[in-house]
């Protein structure tokens, strides 16, 4: 908001000095023209007055639409930047709706571009269009987690009706996930997950995490109080802003007091985090159970008789949940689905950007070193601008969709040029940067002789090379360097490129290309 009333402040300044400049300098030449067109006739004067009104009342009207339209589009950035630090619980169901659109399309958008690589399109379209069929479908994930053998498994196959999550009472035997749609919701897919703190605990539970990324619902199963590792999960999916019904599975292990005072337990264990109406009691299998019965001569007889499987308190809890609050909790983990996307998009546009950026830096630092090492002129005189050099700045601007002219570049490579002497420590021009710069080279160790024509280039080729890194984290900034920015950036990337291991690399690559160059020559 400061930021926005400074902008604010300087665009009303620059209009203030822009009127008062107009102000100063067009009455008297108005007024010797309006003297000019009475000397030709009345007619002429009221309309040159006319046209005069016209064209102030259009430049007036255009200032205040340019002033309008630019705090306009700043205050939406920063509302939108305001909105997307919400929680979608902090969102209204048609700003939910919106901004998922908005950050669909700015994904497209980020990696659209012509420099961008076809398999990074590919990839962000496809996951673009998953979560847009997710959302026109409108099928919410409801994933499942559980300990060690809380019979997680067994209660998916009651809900999912048939047999298709693999249950084994000795525990660790859910490897990967699995899924099937609800046949009591529609809208709903069951998703078992890998258990929590089995054999290999870590990595599944990785595996677990990742899927709750995706969990529109999640269904926490338990067969007793919430253990230490249990309440750290629930908290991360609560900061995750997931909706979680705790399950109490094995109804059966306990007596009814039992089981009212374990409920009570587990409700006051993460009374912070849900609702205590999210909270059930289940038996995903039948069991067996002692009862006494007392027959007609008054005698007891004890007896073995089974108990048949309920789950009825989890799936009409589960169903009312869906039917009520389905869409918004579809709405808001799509939400946060696209933030992720959003910048996984700019990420890898960035990346695929970089990476062609890179095999430019490459080809123009060789095309440079092989130009030096055959011509016996170095061309080492950065602020003059060689031809060679200019060109990679500017096709480097492009990669990255940034407007800068030739002159431009020779100036900031001016720039570059006096930090090069100020890093270096000397006080003469090229020719000492040079020789400074071919002593360094035949330092490196492990590369062995270096010298001639080859040490020119690879003198050229370092510069070369060290120009363009400056060059592509100067457009990824967007060119918003200041002058001190500038400096440092410079001393950041020549660290950089002059580490010993890249100068090896260099040295040993600079062997066989300038030496092909020479031979050609």
């Amino acid at each position: 908001m400061k930021s926005q009333r400074q902008l604010a402040g300087l665009l009303l300044l620059i209009l203030v000095i822009g009127l008062g400049y107009l102000l100063v300098t067009m009455p008297p030449q108005v007024t010797e023209q309006y003297r000019r067109a009475q000397e030709i006739g009345p007619r002429w004067a009221m309309a040159y007055l006319a046209i005069v009104g016209l064209g102030a009342a259009l430049l007036a009207g255009a200032s205040v639409w340019i002033l309008v339209r630019v705090l306009w589009n700043t205050r939406r950035k920063v509302k939108r930047a305001s909105q997307r630090a919400k929680n979608p619980s902090q969102l209204s169901r048609e700003q939910r709706q919106r901004e998922l659109h908005e950050n669909l399309e700015a994904s497209e958008n980020f990696a659209g571009g012509d420099m961008v690589a076809a398999a990074v399109r590919d990839q962000v379209h496809s996951q673009v269009a998953q979560v847009e069929a997710k959302l026109a479908a409108e099928q919410l994930e409801l994933v499942a987690f559980g300990t060690i053998s809380s019979g997680k498994s067994s209660l998916l196959n009651a809900l999912a009706g048939r047999e298709i999550f693999r249950a084994d009472p000795r525990g660790g035997t859910t490897r990967t996930a699995g899924e099937i749609a609800w046949p009591a919701g529609d809208k709903a897919i069951l998703v078992d997950t890998p258990g929590l703190a089995e054999v290999e605990g870590e990595s599944r539970a990785a595996a677990a995490a990742a899927h709750a990324k995706n969990a529109d619902l999640v269904l926490f199963v338990v067969d007793g109080p919430l253990k230490a590792y249990e309440m750290d999960l629930l908290r991360q999916l609560c900061e995750m802003e997931k909706r979680v019904v705790i399950c109490l599975n094995k109804q059966d292990w306990y007596s009814d007091d039992d089981r009212r005072l374990l409920l009570g337990q587990i409700a006051k264990q993460a009374a912070a985090l849900i609702d205590t109406n999210d909270i059930v009691a289940v038996r995903s299998r039948s069991s067996l159970r002692e009862r006494v019965r007392v027959l007609a001569d008054g005698s007891e007889m004890s007896e073995t008789v089974e108990q048949a499987a309920d789950i009825s308190p989890l799936a009409e809890r589960l169903l009312a949940i869906v039917a009520r609050d389905g869409r918004d909790l579809l709405l808001a983990n799509l939400l946060l689905q696209s933030r992720g996307l959003v910048e996984s998009a700019k990420a890898q546009a960035r990346a695929s950007l970089d990476s062609r950026a890179d095999e430019l830096i490459t080809k123009y630092m060789w095309a440079a070193g092989g130009a030096t090492a055959v011509n016996p002129l170095p061309l080492l005189d950065l602020a003059g601008g060689s031809a060679i050099t200019v060109k990679m700045v500017l096709d480097l601007a492009h990669v990255y969709q940034q407007e800068i002219d030739a002159n431009t570049i020779v100036e900031l490579l001016a720039q570059l040029t006096k930090n090069l002497i100020g890093m270096l420590g000397v006080t003469a021009a090229a020719p000492a940067i040079g020789s400074l710069l071919g002593s360094m080279l035949k330092t490196v160790p492990g590369v062995g002789t270096v010298a001639g024509g080859l040490i020119q280039g690879l003198v050229q080729a370092l510069l070369t090379r060290w120009i363009g890194k400056v060059f592509v984290a100067y457009f990824q900034k967007e060119m918003s360097v200041s002058s001190a920015g500038l400096a440092e950036l410079a001393r950041r990337k020549w660290e950089e490129v002059t580490r010993p291991d890249e100068l090896r690399k260099l040295v040993q690559a600079g062997r066989t290309r300038l030496t092909e160059d020479e031979d050609t020559a």
